[in-house]
């Protein structure tokens, strides 16, 4: 082993210090290629003024130009996909011909035009230009879809649009994205700037989408280039303005519901050997994030970002590519009607913190402190320089540099009594500045000849993080010195109630109370003290009460800092012969961070084109190393080991005391998939694919409260099954059509093996036995339907998105499919006069308030909970029910074959617009209305997730957009 090591060292080094001999005289590239081209008449003369156009007819991407004095053309930053292009000039036939870009590598065509004839061809696009031999699967997507699809969200357009147009993707709230069954396991390449780290709205700023020219999603098995997180890696390249010699540019802005209202502007200008594209643009909403309640409560949020991009030729050989952005955004915590009416509350006994806290306010009376007012500020910078060398028409050498910062700050309420809710939502009060650095510098040549497309590659990144947290008890409950008695109801079978205000065991036989240290005799049941690890009130642990705020103390400090170190090799040749299409690449990974991993990952993929039938074969493999979360990565690596840490942040326990103390590992998966793309005619193409991935440290997250801190989690080993689709009709008479859909499984097994929070609290935890993760769903699918009356008339967008329901697994229920199984995650079972019965608790045995009960829909033998009045402490199981929560039938439930679900849902979406109201040629006036949720379905994302809490979808949005373009 330590042979192996040294070797793949020392080859690293060998492979790198080539590239910097190589570098001498070379440099560039990105997601995105070139077609040069020359067009003569039959004598060979260059034909000046000619018409050129290439175009796609699934994506609808469309571009034209003229030839020069001397023939020549250039279509500069061209997404990487097949074209059809046509040229066409006065006295000559039209001609058509297809130009593939599959790299940074220029497309050199020369055209030669015949003399017109008498009579006129046309040239008809066969069904062979539908589909793309390619052995990876993946999506495109172009600005025609991005301007007039219909998304909610202005600050993580980036990952709705992924989830809209992309089959296999499970849409969390808040941006969230789950693709192919895992959670966050996607990466951005930003004209070839690699982002692995996450980008949701609540852990950084995303790209504004506004500045993207198109995208290709990949699916499937990743080329050998791509590295860190790939179930989905979004290959995006930005807008550009060279070759414009004219500004052009747009000043957009917007008014909708929730007092939401944005402005924008962008201009593109350049000339044939340098351009700048920058926009800039703001927003703020009345409802920023997703909310646990469907009505609006605490839930404004702004944010700013500028992108600029600047190209630069410096000769016919060298040219330089600058990409820099910075966004800021500041929300608050959306708040539940717990938080919004916070009091000082615990459990199912109201009692008050230290009666000095209150002004001397007798305990037991309940007191109202004010509403939570949490609140997060995330800072983003990105620049990225790189140089492009045309080594030769065969070769090109590109040398980039990044720098990207997430400064992220978690404000607290000011009265951190205020943050206090419900035992299954938050008992601390947090506070947090974490900051991600990450810097980096990436090499590669790309060489394109006869049947061969080589690419072969380094980068280097060392990510520098600092976390500082603070953290403090604020429920009286959680950390009592002494317990009383109270009586004993089938309400309330739990006879104990902490005693407030007390700070010391010693305090207890004098004032009348028990010490609740263990030594009462009394046998368990739920919620017993001396039932060690119970949810309710756990043993007095003097280790915490220095930072419980509600007897004196001050909250506990961490300060953390590491740096994490990767380099990635790689080399890959996409190789097409006769009908027949092979990725061949190999990649190795080497992760110096908390812990240290090396991996060597073949990566291959076959296809074949059944040219006759519009048919294309596709499979592939791919060995990858997943990489950690770096989000909180220290605290949850390290925090299971800290005496004062490990109860707060719920870290798992195999038995009473012993916590899991794990850093974080990473990963390595082998995943298979297998699929067919089908042209029917020139109106529809089916794509299809079945996946299967299984993967050794399955990795997921759990929450923090009701805050938006996540700990990222580590598990035994994931696998991951499953079917995605697209159904297209490209552009037929001004309609389009796209249909993406899929059910993918995410089934983790136990036991946790690292990170801080536990989220099986069942027999299974220790068992190696499956069980659905939060963001597994059995089936989704979008819709989108997109209409253009003529060139210039208007045109109308449609979504209808329908997902089956994530796991929920916090609901109540009763029993399992062999009830008491590991596999029965049912702690909420109990019995009424001897018949089966369901208590109001989350499945680590917290009671839910009565709005948790409410926004979930649970009903007891026909009565519904309301905000502010309970169901009964137990329902019989026959008549427990939920409308937005389909809870498994008693002793049915299972935690991998039959979890509780949200309920299956159905949204809609749409929007109509003008893109030139006033017909204008030079300057021209737009107009978008979009409608978010048309029917107003009150539904849930989730429900105490143990990643992302409570969410509901957004209620009914409407946004009317104004334009002004040049």
């Amino acid at each position: 082993m330590h042979l192996f090591h040294k070797n793949w060292r020392a080859g690293a080094m060998a492979f790198a210090l080539a590239f910097c001999v190589g570098s001498v005289n070379a440099q560039s590239g990105g997601s995105s290629g070139s077609i040069n081209g020359t067009v003569l008449d039959p004598s060979g003369a260059v034909v000046a003024n000619a018409g050129v156009e290439i175009h796609n007819p699934v994506t609808g991407y469309d571009r034209t130009t003229t030839t020069d004095s001397k023939g020549g053309f250039s279509f500069v930053n061209v997404p990487f996909n097949n074209y059809h292009m046509t040229v066409t000039a006065g006295g000559f036939d039209k001609t058509a011909q297809d130009v593939e870009v599959r790299s940074v590598v220029p497309a050199n065509v020369q055209v030669n035009l015949q003399v017109s004839a008498s009579t006129t061809t046309v040239s008809v696009e066969a069904a062979g230009d539908l589909v793309e031999n390619d052995p990876t699967s993946h999506q495109d997507v172009d600005r025609e879809l991005i301007d007039k699809l219909p998304m909610g969200s202005g600050s993580s357009s980036m990952s709705t649009l992924v989830g809209l147009a992309t089959p296999g993707v499970a849409s969390d709230s808040d941006g969230q994205i789950h693709g192919y069954g895992d959670h966050a396991e996607n990466s951005f390449s930003i004209d070839g700037q690699p982002m692995t780290d996450q980008s949701s709205k609540t852990f950084s700023n995303q790209v504004p989408v506004d500045s993207i020219q198109s995208m290709e999603v990949i699916a499937g098995a990743p080329p050998a280039e791509y590295g860190g997180k790939t179930s989905v890696v979004i290959v995006a390249a930005t807008r550009s303005g060279q070759g414009i010699t004219t500004p052009h540019g747009s000043i957009t802005t917007s008014y909708g519901s929730f007092g939401s209202s944005s402005v924008a502007a962008d201009v593109s200008y350049g000339g044939k050997n340098w351009g700048n594209f920058i926009s800039v643009g703001g927003l703020n909403s009345g409802r920023f994030l997703d909310a646990p309640e469907f009505a609006v409560i605490h839930d404004k949020g702004n944010e700013q970002n500028v992108f600029d991009r600047v190209d630069l030729q410096l000769s016919s050989a060298d040219s330089i590519h600058l990409n820099f952005g910075y966004s800021r955004s500041w929300f608050q915590t959306p708040n539940s009607l717990d938080a919004e009416n916070a009091t000082a509350w615990s459990g199912l006994n109201g009692v008050l913190p230290a009666a000095q806290n209150y002004g001397g306010v007798v305990p037991g009376t309940l007191i109202t402190v004010g509403a939570a007012d949490q609140r997060s500020k995330i800072g983003t910078f990105n620049i990225a320089p790189s140089w492009t060398r045309l080594i030769s028409t065969h070769s090109v050498f590109t040398l980039g540099a990044f720098v990207r910062r997430d400064d992220y700050n978690y404000y607290p309420s000011d009265n951190p009594f205020a943050d206090l809710g419900p035992p299954s939502l938050q008992r601390q009060s947090v506070g947090q500045n974490r900051t991600l650095t990450n810097t980096g510098i990436r090499s590669d040549i790309s060489y394109v000849r006869g049947i061969n497309n080589i690419k072969a590659g380094v980068t280097y990144e060392q990510t520098f993080l600092d976390e500082n947290d603070t953290i403090g008890i604020v429920d009286p409950a959680y950390n009592a010195p002494c317990i009383t008695q109270s009586p004993v109801t089938p309400l309330n079978p739990n006879p104990y109630v902490p005693v407030p205000g007390l700070t010391d065991p010693s305090q207890c036989a004098a004032a009348g109370y028990q010490t609740n240290t263990g030594n009462n005799t009394d046998p368990p049941f739920p919620g017993n003290p001396n039932a060690p690890g119970t949810a309710f009130y756990p043993y007095f642990n003097p280790t915490l009460a220095p930072y419980d705020l509600t007897r004196g103390g001050s909250s506990y400090v961490f300060n953390g800092h590491t740096d994490v170190k990767e380099l990635a090799l790689y080399i890959q040749d996409a190789i097409t012969v006769g009908h027949w299409s092979m990725n061949l690449g190999m990649r190795g990974d080497m992760y110096n961070g908390l812990t240290i991993a090396s991996q060597a990952e073949p990566r291959i993929g076959i296809s074949y084109n059944v040219k006759k039938t519009g048919t294309v074969l596709r499979v592939s493999y791919a060995r990858t190393l997943e990489s950690p979360f770096n989000e909180n990565l220290i605290l949850s690596s390290v925090g299971c080991s800290n005496p004062v840490l490990a109860p707060l942040l719920a870290c798992s326990q195999p038995q009473p005391g012993v916590f899991v103390s794990n850093p974080l590992s990473p990963g390595f998966r082998n995943e298979f998939h297998a699929g067919l793309e089908q042209a029917f005619g020139r109106y529809l193409v089916f794509s299809g694919e079945w996946i299967t991935k299984y993967t050794h440290n399955g990795y997921d997250f759990s929450v923090l409260g009701n805050t938006p801190i996540t700990f990222p989690i580590e598990w035994h080993n994931a696998k991951i099954p499953g079917y995605a689709g697209t159904l297209k009709v490209p552009n037929l008479h001004g309609f389009s059509a796209q249909m993406v859909f899929s059910s993918v499984a995410a089934r983790f097994f136990t036991p946790q093996i690292g990170g801080a929070g536990a989220t099986v609290t069942t027999g299974a935890a220790g068992a190696g036995l499956p069980f659905r993760i939060d963001h597994d769903e059995k089936f989704n699918q979008t819709t989108h339907l997109q209409y253009q009356l003529g060139k210039r008339g208007p045109w109308f967008g449609f979504n209808w998105r329908y997902d089956s329901g994530l796991v929920a697994g916090n609901a109540p229920c009763f029993g399992g499919a062999e009830f008491g199984s590991p596999q029965s995650n049912c702690p909420q079972s109990t019995t009424i006069g001897g018949q089966p019965a369901v208590m109001m608790q989350d499945s680590f045995g917290n009671p839910l308030s009565a709005d948790q009960e409410f926004v979930a829909g649970f009903t007891c033998d026909g009565a519904h909970a309301t905000p502010t009045v309970p169901l009964p402490s137990t329902c019989l199981a026959s008549q427990f029910g939920s409308t937005r929560i389909k809870v498994p039938a008693p002793n049915s439930e299972n935690d991998d074959r039959n979890p509780p679900r949200i309920a299956s849902r159905n949204l809609f979406d749409a929007s109509v617009g003008d893109d030139n109201l006033f017909k204008g040629d030079h300057y021209k006036w737009s107009l978008t209305l979009t409608a978010i949720n048309i029917a107003n379905k009150v539904a849930l994302y989730n429900f105490l997730s143990t990643f992302s809490g409570t969410h509901f979808v957004t209620p009914r949005a409407l946004t009317a957009q104004l334009g002004f373009h040049f």
